[in-house]
């Protein structure tokens, strides 16, 4: 079962009642970058490739087609017994962009990253609505205590 947009508010800061929705709350863009090196995936571990951070011009973010990496500008806490899942925008979509995350785990905090898939010239705002978060219940042993936990929360 999916909580409603008031439960899942509860868990982000800084919110504003606009990005409250029926099912889920609205994430704004921060930061948009691009990646300049290769990175790896062993069995044992990973290594993300260098980032260049693509500069806002008066606060919008022109981008030619191709991928990039969006950081949402909410610190988000995935609450025990829930799983965060992150879809895109439908304005975000009718842009000819899509918008990509991996299972937000139970017990996760942090400023969250997504891929950004640009398929035709777009400017995009910071603070610009991009996603949306929606957390349904469910059951699991542990809670999230990888690498990224609290990723970017110092920025704040």
């Amino acid at each position: 079962m999916f909580e409603s947009g008031a439960f899942v508010g509860q868990q982000l800061t800084p919110i504003s009642d606009t990005q409250i929705q029926p099912n889920g709350v609205d994430l704004t863009a921060a930061a948009i970058y691009e990646q300049t090196t290769a990175g790896r995936i062993n069995r044992e571990g990973k290594t993300i490739g260098d980032r260049r951070e693509i500069e806002a011009d008066d606060g919008v973010f022109t981008l030619d087609p191709g991928t990039y990496i969006l950081q949402y500008a909410e610190t988000v806490r995935v609450p025990d017994n829930h799983i965060g899942f992150i879809y895109p925008r439908s304005s975000l979509m009718r842009n000819s962009c899509m918008l990509h995350t991996a299972v937000w785990d139970a017990g996760y905090e942090g400023k969250g990253e997504g891929l950004l898939e640009v398929h035709h010239e777009i400017e995009i705002e910071e603070g610009a609505r991009v996603g949306q978060l929606v957390f349904a219940k469910a059951d699991h042993e542990d809670t999230y205590d990888g690498d990224y936990q609290g990723e970017h929360i110092d920025t704040e």
